[in-house]
C-alpha cells in the first residue's frame, strides 16, 4: 500500500508523507517544514492526511472491556471508540496510545489493558499528582525559608542527603541546589529544622549508634588482690575506668578491667564490638564500642570489688622479670588527674610508681622513644556553649601514660615468650633531622612540628617488631578493652591462655586486623570532622576572639601557625616577612560551618 499522502506520527507529531525514495520518505509538518526519514522512524496512522486537532476528547473506553481480544490494530479500536475511521479519529486513538492508560503499542498492534491494570495506573497517577502538589507546596515554603508539618516528608529527604545517606533530593533539585551534604546541611539550618549543634558527621561516616544487648559474665576462678591499693586515675568527667595501678614491694601491678569475661571471641557482643572497633569521644556525644550498660558493669571501681586482669612484674635494670598475670578481684579508688597531681609526692603508692615511671621513660629515650608534647585540647558542648579546655601536662598524666606503655611492653614480651598470637603494633624509625634528635627532650614548636611529620605510620601485624616511637622491641595496646577492639582482642587471648582454652591463630588475628584497618579511617574522619565542626561553632560564638600563635613553618608569604590554646595549626598570609618561632597575635575573621574552615589574620 502506498504511503504517499498518508498521516503518520513522527516523534509524536502529525506529519504527511509527500514523496518516497528507495530508502527514505519525505514528510512535511503543519509549520511547513519537511524532513527525510526512514520508514522505521515513523508510525503509520491513516492513509489520508487532514489538518489535525491535538486536543483529544474524553472517550468512554469501557466498551473495550467487552471485547474478547488482547490486542487489536489501530483502525479497529478507532472504529469501536469513534464509530468511524477518519484521520482525526485515528489520531485521537494514537494520542490515547501515547498516554498508554487503556492500551499501548507492541509493534503494529495495540495491547489492551485489563480493568485492574487501568485502575492501578489511575491510582498511581493520582498519587503522583498529589505528590507533585505536595512537592510544589514545600518548594514554595522553602523559597521563603519556611516549612510546616506537611513538608516533613520532603525535609526528611533533604536530611538524608545532609547525612550522606542519599545522593538526591527532589526539593533541592527543584530549587536548583546542588545535591551535596554541605548544601543540604545549609538548607536545613536556613529553615531552622536543624540547629548549628546538629553534628552530621558520625552518620555521614556510617558510625554505628549505641545499642543495648543482653550480657552475662562467665564465672572464673580469680586471685584475691584486694589487699593492694589500686588507683584508677582519669579525667574528672570520665565515668568508665578501664585501668588502675598499684605497687607491692618491688612488684608493679597494672590492672585492666575484665571485659573478656563478658565478651567471648565470636560471640554476639564480640561481633557487635568488631563492627564499631572503638569508642568515639566527640564534643557533643560518645559512641560506644560496647553497650554502655556493659561498660558500666566492667568499669573498675563501679562496685566495692572489681574484676580485673592483673599484670604483675618486677623491673630490674629496666628489664622485665617474673611476669605474673591473673584473673583477679581488686578494690579500686578512683582519682582525678588534678587530685593525683596534688598527692603525687605525699601518696606512697603514687610517689613510688611515679619514680619508676620517670626512670623508665628516661631509659627508653636513648632507644629512640620520642614524645613531642604538642598541645592538646578537649572540646565539649555544654548548655549550648562550646568550650575548649587545654590539656595541661602534669606529673600524673605522664605517670599513667608510662604505666600504660609498660603494660603494653610486658604483655607483648609475655605473648612472645608463650607464642600467643597477638595484634602487635610497630613503627619503623622516622626521618628526623640531627637537630631534632639532639634536642629531642626540649623541642621548640617549629621543631616539634617538623618532627611530627617525620614519624612513620604505625602498623599492625601478627609478627612483633620495633616500635621506634616508644623505643620498644615489641608492643601491644592492652589497657582499653572497653574502648578499643584490638585491646579487647588481646585480653580475650590472655583470658583463653590463662584458662587453657583454644586460642586464635595468626590467620584469625590477621582477619581481625584487616577489619580494624578497613574501619579506622571512617572512625578517625568522623572524629576529626566533628571536632572541626564544633571548633567552627566556638568561633561563631566568640567572634571577637584574639589570641597568640607561633610560626612553625614558612612558605613564601604564607606560614603555618600553631595556636597552642586551641591545639590547632592554621595557614596565615603575611604582608611582611616572618621568622620561625616568632610569636604573633591573631584575630579570627570568619568561620564556615559547612566547610569546617576558620580564617585568621595577624594583628
Amino acid at each position: 500500500m502506498s504511503k504517499i499522502g498518508a498521516l503518520v506520527a513522527y516523534k509524536s507529531k502529525p506529519a504527511k508523507v509527500v514523496s518516497a525514495t528507495t530508502h527514505k520518505y519525505e514528510i512535511t509538518f503543519s509549520d511547513g517544514t519537511s524532513q527525510k526519514v526512514r520508514e522505521k522512524d515513523f508510525r503509520f496512522i491513516h492513509p489520508e492526511f487532514n489538518t489535525i486537532n491535538q486536543n483529544c476528547p474524553d472517550v468512554d473506553a469501557s466498551i473495550l472491556f467487552d471485547l474478547d481480544a488482547e490486542s487489536l490494530p489501530l483502525q479497529e479500536i478507532t472504529e469501536w471508540l469513534f464509530d468511524d475511521f477518519t484521520p482525526q479519529s485515528a489520531w485521537y486513538v494514537y494520542l490515547m496510545s501515547e498516554d498508554s492508560l487503556y492500551f499501548y503499542w507492541n509493534k503494529d498492534l495495540l495491547i489492551l489493558r485489563t480493568p485492574e491494570q487501568i485502575q492501578s495506573i489511575k491510582n498511581q497517577r493520582k498519587d503522583k499528582a498529589l505528590e507533585q502538589e505536595s512537592l510544589n507546596r514545600c518548594i514554595k515554603n522553602l523559597e521563603n525559608n519556611l516549612f510546616d508539618g506537611e513538608d516533613i516528608f520532603w525535609i526528611n529527604e533533604v536530611e538524608q542527603v545532609a547525612l550522606n545517606q542519599s545522593k538526591h533530593s527532589k526539593v533541592m533539585s527543584a530549587l536548583s541546589i546542588e545535591n551535596s551534604p554541605e548544601n543540604a546541611h545549609s538548607l536545613l539550618l536556613n529553615i531552622n529544622y536543624w540547629s548549628e549543634f546538629n553534628n552530621p558527621y558520625p552518620q555521614r561516616n556510617k558510625i554505628y549508634p549505641d545499642e543495648d544487648l543482653e550480657f552475662d559474665a562467665v564465672k572464673l576462678d580469680r586471685k584475691d588482690l584486694t589487699h593492694l591499693t589500686c588507683l584508677a586515675i582519669d579525667n574528672s568527667y570520665s565515668s568508665d575506668a578501664d585501668d588502675a595501678i598499684s605497687i607491692d614491694g618491688d612488684r608493679i601491678w597494672i590492672h585492666i578491667a575484665d571485659v573478656a569475661s563478658f565478651v567471648d571471641i565470636d560471640s554476639e557482643l564480640d561481633i557487635f564490638a568488631r563492627k564499631r572497633i572503638s569508642n568515639l569521644y566527640l564534643p557533643d556525644q560518645i559512641f560506644h564500642m560496647l553497650p554502655p550498660r556493659l561498660s558500666e558493669a566492667c568499669s573498675l571501681g563501679a562496685n566495692d570489688v572489681s574484676n580485673a586482669i592483673s599484670i604483675g612484674f618486677v623491673l630490674n635494670e629496666f628489664e622485665v622479670h617474673d611476669i605474673q598475670i591473673y584473673l583477679s578481684e581488686i578494690k579500686v579508688t578512683k582519682m582525678s588527674y588534678e587530685v593525683a597531681d596534688e598527692e603525687i609526692n605525699s601518696n606512697k603508692t603514687l610517689a613510688s610508681l611515679n619514680k619508676i615511671a620517670r626512670a623508665h621513660k628516661a631509659h627508653l629515650s636513648p632507644n629512640g622513644a620520642i614524645q613531642l608534647n604538642l598541645p592538646n585540647t578537649d572540646i565539649k558542648l555544654k548548655d549550648s556553649k562550646v568550650h575548649i579546655f587545654p590539656q595541661t601536662d602534669s606529673e600524673s598524666r605522664s605517670l599513667v601514660s608510662e604505666m600504660m606503655i609498660l603494660a603494653g611492653r610486658v604483655i607483648a614480651e609475655f605473648s612472645v615468650e608463650n607464642s600467643i598470637s597477638m595484634p602487635y603494633l610497630s613503627q619503623e624509625p622516622g626521618n628526623f633531622s640531627d637537630e631534632v634528635i639532639k634536642n629531642i627532650n626540649k623541642l621548640s614548636p617549629s621543631k616539634a612540628f617538623e618532627a611530627a611529620r617525620g614519624f612513620n605510620r604505625s602498623k599492625l601485624s601478627v609478627k612483633h617488631s620495633l616500635h621506634s616511637g616508644l623505643g620498644l622491641e615489641a608492643y601491644l595496646r592492652v589497657t582499653s578493652p572497653m574502648r578499643r577492639y584490638l585491646d579487647l582482642l588481646v585480653q580475650q587471648q590472655l583470658v583463653r591462655f590463662l584458662s587453657k582454652s583454644d586460642l586464635l591463630n595468626d590467620s584469625d588475628i590477621k582477619e581481625r586486623i584487616k577489619v580494624v584497618n578497613a574501619s579506622v579511617s571512617k572512625v578517625n574522619k568522623a572524629t576529626r570532622q566533628s571536632v572541626e565542626h564544633f571548633r567552627c561553632l566556638y568561633f561563631k560564638q566568640n567572634k571577637q576572639w584574639e589570641g597568640e600563635g607561633v610560626i612553625v613553618e614558612v612558605k613564601g608569604q604564607k606560614a603555618s601557625v600553631l595556636i597552642p590554646e586551641l591545639a590547632m595549626i592554621t595557614q596565615v598570609k603575611f604582608k611582611s616577612k616572618v621568622e620561625l618561632e616568632e610569636e604573633i597575635k591573631l584575630k579570627v575573621i570568619s568561620s564556615n560551618l559547612f566547610e569546617r574552615s576558620i580564617d585568621f589574620k595577624p594583628l
